[in-house]
């Protein structure tokens, strides 16, 4: 016969092991809170915006083929902006300690769908110096796209700017906890039904009567040696008075 486990006996189970559930939910929490707070170092972000647009002449109006030109020049230029013919002159302009491979880790060039605006973020431990590396990057870029593909066609709508009080990007605490909380859950509520799973034991007689299909007729208490010596002492102690009463 297949065996059915109803809503009663998960709640049942639930019961039982919810002190191991609620210790590895609140483990799981304060080891994220400590690793938040105190080991991961925060990042800050910096970003600035470039502007591809058509170099014009005597136009004075935008053509719908020159835009999408410009959105197809956006991907070039995404590549060319963390390519280290222009990350080592922005190393060398601000005497950065890192190579051109592990300044493009720290630079992130995307595009809004069918714009022509092209974010630069920068993000790295210092909010300073990831200001100072955005706009050099864009700075740069600028001046040497011209070089590269002999076009003038980049404008910076905007600079990177340092706030007073920074907020980091990462790691976000309450965020970190909060995950730790759901995963401690799942993980602590996974373990209670793998232990009850795997536990055979036979615990009182309703598990017998379920087991075995028979009604339990009688149970034998349990009696620790303390109870015993009490037991024997109680029955010396009757047997003395029927002694009596007889003689």
């Amino acid at each position: 016969m297949e065996e059915t486990i109803s809503l009663k006996e998960l709640l049942q189970t639930l019961r039982k092991r919810l002190s191991l559930i609620l210790s590895i939910t609140f483990i799981a929490v304060l080891v994220s809170g400590i690793v938040s707070f105190y080991f991961l170092t925060p990042i800050y972000q910096a970003s600035t915006q470039l502007l591809v647009n058509q170099s014009k002449s005597d136009q004075t109006a935008y053509q719908y083929n020159e835009v999408q030109t410009n959105l197809q020049l956006i991907n070039t230029y995404n590549v060319i902006i963390k390519s280290p013919a222009i990350l080592e002159l922005v190393i060398k302009d601000l005497n950065l300690d890192m190579t051109a491979s592990e300044l493009t880790q720290k630079i992130t060039v995307q595009n809004e769908k069918d714009s022509q605006v092209v974010n630069l973020a920068v993000q790295d431990t210092n909010p300073k110096k990831a200001k100072e590396i955005a706009n050099k990057t864009a700075e740069v870029f600028k001046t040497e796209i011209v070089k590269i593909m002999n076009v003038d066609n980049v404008s910076i709508l905007a600079k990177a700017e340092a706030a007073k009080n920074p907020s980091p990007i990462k790691p976000r605490p309450l965020l970190n906890i909060a995950i730790a909380l759901v995963v401690g859950l799942m993980a602590g509520v996974g373990l209670a039904f793998l232990l009850e799973y795997f536990d055979n034991t036979i615990k009182n007689e309703q598990e017998i009567e379920k087991l075995l299909g028979l009604s339990v007729l009688g149970v034998i208490a349990t009696m620790d040696d303390t109870d015993f010596k009490n037991s024997q002492k109680k029955q010396a102690r009757n047997a003395k008075v029927r002694g009596e009463i007889i003689g």
